[in-house]
């Protein structure tokens, strides 16, 4: 206000007022018009000379017509944002007057803001090859952005069709993800930011940020990342006892070198990992933020957010096979309240139970239901009875209609939406059975056995089939102790049936048996992420080893899986073995049921044998 109420400063001018000049150019004469446009792009101009020329222009925007589109184009590349705070206050005014005046500006206007949402580039050469990336080292870049943002404010408030001209242009200035982990980093915070103040925008923003998200997501596969991470571990060991030979280093030298060790062993090896983290732990604290004021849980503010995160898990995620991380973020909402977490799981069960929808999208749906009762701790054992009732109701009502007649067979393309429920119930009833027992050892007996889990084992449909052996296994241990069912003379007969399939390679002929025809994962197995994992693992259930309690009781001896270097997660553990049992064969399950991305298509190389 004080710029608008001053008098401008006197200056050294040529050719008349701005005014004068503007309607000379309209009339033909361009000399001084030139001169203008000269003095704008000068790089050396002052600060006194922009607030000049600003001022100005603010007296004069209704002659800054569509045709003097060049110029306004100069104007909108002035380096106002390092200038001082009074060329960014006169900025600002000119801004408000210009689009306000001339809407015809408004897409050049906002271009110019949403470009100042990355730090700005540099351009270094190498080996006379130009790189550019971003300037990381930029002190003011947080007072920019803010300052940016006050911008995009001042324009929305003069303009009120703002939003629906903004998301194109956020959408088309997003970085490519191979973009500098800088440059990610603030473009994504600056888009939630403008969820707060452009509201409208919310659900379209999250839905461009998790695009983008699980593009990295599906680029950086679950066994890629423990590669690379084994690979740096390996790196590293070797590089320690190389030091430790060459050098004998002083105390605080040591206390120095652990010091960088600790900051980068939170970085991930693999670099598109690396984005993916950052970019994780940037909407884990949107999310928290959102739903919290000043440390208290506000309900309607989380649900409304819930609904949006819901609307962009069904779009992107749900349609989304194998991806391994960003569906978190539904986990972690989750989190806050138990009504959310029942919330989500009866959304699941409505996609799974809909005959309208896709069948992969049902089975997806059921693989989400399983993985989040198994793996959610905040979900307490009345709701998984409930879940639980409710999948084997359906189950048993399924078998009523398919199990005589026509289709009454073994087979994932008619049946795919049952056998993906039955894993579910199975892979919940490995992670909970003891809790399920708990406290009252007959009462949770007579629970299970109320589940009548032996005509769902014994059906014509045979889910012991075609749901994943490793947790046919457990299942079949679990069951057989407390004496539910009694699953090895059908998992014997399953055996028997399997069909090799002989596949032409460069090492000759290669005999196999495809053991996870209903192409199905886990979404919730274990988070790798080393930053955003944090802000999970509180809430998440690792698969805890059979005790040597659990395995007396059993009475089975343990054979051990070729892999044991994450014991975390039970897909890749110890699995109790009898001589009814069937077992996991080393190359079988650590490669192909172990995580999400690894059960893509058929597995290579997954024969079962029986003991």
């Amino acid at each position: 206000d004080e710029f608008i109420s001053s008098p401008p400063r006197k200056t050294v001018r040529f050719g008349g007022t701005l005014t004068d000049i503007l309607l000379k150019y309209e009339k033909g004469e361009t000399t001084d018009f030139e001169l203008l446009k000269h003095q704008l792009s000068d790089p050396d101009i002052k600060d006194a000379q922009i607030i000049n020329w600003l001022h100005e222009f603010r007296a004069s925007v209704v002659y800054l017509t569509k045709e003097l589109d060049q110029l306004v184009s100069i104007l909108l590349r002035l380096p106002w944002l390092k200038r001082s705070r009074e060329v960014v206050e006169e900025y600002l005014g000119f801004l408000g007057n210009l689009v306000s005046a001339q809407t015809v500006h408004l897409r050049p206007c906002l271009r110019m803001i949403v470009s100042q949402f990355v730090p700005p580039r540099i351009t270094i050469r190498e080996d006379d090859v130009d790189i550019s990336d971003s300037d990381d080292d930029d002190e003011n870049l947080s007072e920019n952005f803010n300052t940016c943002h006050r911008a995009l404010q001042t324009v929305a408030r003069y303009v009120p069709s703002t939003p629906q001209f903004l998301m194109p242009i956020l959408v088309e200035n997003f970085p490519f993800i191979n973009k500098s982990e800088r440059t990610l980093e603030c473009y994504v915070h600056n888009l939630l930011r403008v969820t707060v103040y452009l509201p409208t925008l919310r659900l379209q923003i999250l839905e461009l940020i998790i695009e983008k998200l699980l593009k990295l997501d599906v680029s950086a596969p679950q066994q890629d990342i423990e590669d690379a991470e084994e690979a740096a571990n390996n790196s590293d060991s070797e590089e320690k006892s190389t030091e430790e030979g060459l050098f004998d280093m002083e105390e605080d030298e040591e206390r120095k070198g652990n010091k960088v060790v600790s900051s980068s062993s939170e970085r991930m090896a693999h670099p598109l990992a690396e984005r993916l983290d950052i970019l994780m732990t940037i909407l884990f604290s949107y999310i928290k933020d959102v739903c919290h004021v000043d440390g208290k849980l506000d309900i309607n503010r989380t649900k409304d957010l819930y609904r949006d995160l819901v609307s962009v898990f069904d779009k992107l995620i749900l349609p989304t096979h194998a991806s391994c991380h960003v569906q978190y973020f539904m986990f972690y909402i989750c989190s806050f309240k138990l009504g959310l977490a029942e919330a989500f799981l009866d959304h699941l069960w409505k996609k799974l139970n809909d005959p309208n929808n896709p069948s992969v999208i049902r089975q997806t749906a059921g693989s989400y239901i399983g993985s989040f009762l198994a793996r959610a701790k905040f979900i307490p054992v009345v709701t998984v009875k409930a879940c639980l009732d409710l999948l084997v109701n359906w189950m048993h009502k399924y078998i009523d209609n398919q199990d005589t007649g026509a289709n009454a067979y073994c087979d994932v393309a008619l049946h795919g939406p049952f056998y993906s429920t039955c894993q579910a119930v199975f892979y919940t009833l490995i992670f909970r059975h003891k809790q399920l027992l708990d406290g009252n050892l007959r009462k949770g007996l007579s629970y299970l056995q109320s589940l009548n889990f032996e005509r769902v084992v014994m059906c014509q449909l045979n889910p012991l089939k075609i749901c994943i052996p490793s947790v046919v296994n457990l299942f079949a241990a679990i069951t057989r102790k407390y004496q539910l069912v009694f699953c090895y003379t059908i998992i014997e007969r399953n055996n028997r049936q399997f069909i090799p399939v002989v596949r032409s390679g460069t090492g000759g002929d290669l005999v196999q048996t495809c053991t996870n025809p209903l192409d199905s994962f886990f979404p919730f197995d274990p988070y790798l992420l080393k930053r955003s994992k944090t802000t999970i693992d509180p809430f998440y259930q690792f698969w805890e080893e059979l005790s040597a309690e659990d395995l007396e009781n059993l009475k089975k001896p343990i054979k051990k899986s070729a892999s044991e270097d994450e014991d975390d997660d039970f897909l890749k553990g110890e699995t109790p073995q009898n001589d009814g049992v069937v077992g996991i064969a080393p190359n079988s399950y650590e490669s192909n049921t172990r995580s999400p991305v690894s059960s893509i298509g058929s597995p290579a190389d997954c024969y079962v044998p029986y003991p």
